[in-house]
């Protein structure tokens, strides 16, 4: 395990670019992958390609706590893969430091035809934990999950929302050094949701990097101190969260995330002002 000074993440002009190999008309896919924020250009060969990322430059050290906004398509969920290794920078460099714990979609790492005890294990150990630290962290895991009984049962068994709870206790007992976090939680109350996101908080207090996107304001003001506005692939601005926030969707924005810093909204309840 990394010590904190040597925890970093360090990327230097980084792109990421995809071929697509069976374009017929290049015409098309600039109409189809443009308009979803791609950056289209071509090789020598005339193979067009998607410029997912272009020229990222980003350093962090322990104790960032970084949120990314951006319309979908504008390359947020590429940078986190990016950044946790599942893509390699076609340009440029990037280099991280320390145990990366990816969590971009709560159901990966789950197999219905098994309990829900066995998979909080294979789920945890799917995020880089040992069985035996599983094996700690399993009763605390059952009692915030409020499914008793059922967690002995498969989890094809389980509702949308049952799911989500097993999915959410286990993710929130994790101890990465980097947390790179792309949210993907909706199927629960509002009550179990509250408990969730105190839970998710100390969760982030453990981790020594976060990197988080996320389409609630709220979310980001609670976890962040920092924001990138990412625009088809690129960093258009980076700042604090109700500055970039203001910027990428205006002053009524800001002023929401305002109230929010300052504790005059409860983020387990406020609405968005933009969805």
């Amino acid at each position: 395990m990394a010590t904190e000074n040597a925890v970093r993440v360090d990327t230097w002009d980084a792109c990421v670019d995809f071929p697509i190999f069976d374009a017929k008309t290049r015409s098309l896919k600039k109409s189809v992958i443009g308009a979803a924020g791609g950056v289209i250009g071509s090789t020598a060969s005339n193979v067009v390609v998607v410029e997912a990322l272009k020229n990222i430059n980003l350093h962090l050290q322990h104790g960032d706590r970084v949120g990314l906004v951006g319309h979908n398509g504008a390359g947020k969920s590429t940078l986190l893969r990016l950044l946790s290794g599942i893509y390699e920078p076609t340009r440029g460099s990037c280099r991280v430091r320390g145990r990366v714990a990816p969590v971009f979609d709560l159901g990966v790492g789950m197999d219905p035809e098994i309990s829900g005890y066995e998979n909080i294990i294979i789920r945890g150990m799917f995020l880089g934990m040992s069985r035996k630290e599983m094996l700690k962290k399993i009763d605390d895991i059952a009692e915030f999950t409020e499914l008793g009984d059922y967690l002995q049962m498969p989890l094809r068994t389980y509702s949308t929302g049952m799911r989500v709870r097993v999915a959410l206790g286990v993710v929130t007992s994790i101890d990465p050094e980097i947390l790179i976090l792309d949210e993907g939680i909706g199927a629960v109350d509002a009550d179990f949701m509250k408990k969730a996101r105190v839970r998710l908080q100390a969760l982030v207090e453990r981790s020594g990097i976060l990197v988080f996107a996320s389409h609630s304001n709220e979310f980001l003001a609670q976890l962040c101190d920092r924001a990138l506005w990412i625009d088809h692939g690129e960093i258009r601005m980076e700042g604090g969260i109700e500055e970039v926030v203001g910027a990428y969707e205006g002053p009524g924005a800001a002023a929401h995330v305002r109230k929010v810093l300052a504790g005059l909204e409860n983020p387990s309840t406020a609405e968005d002002t933009n969805r």
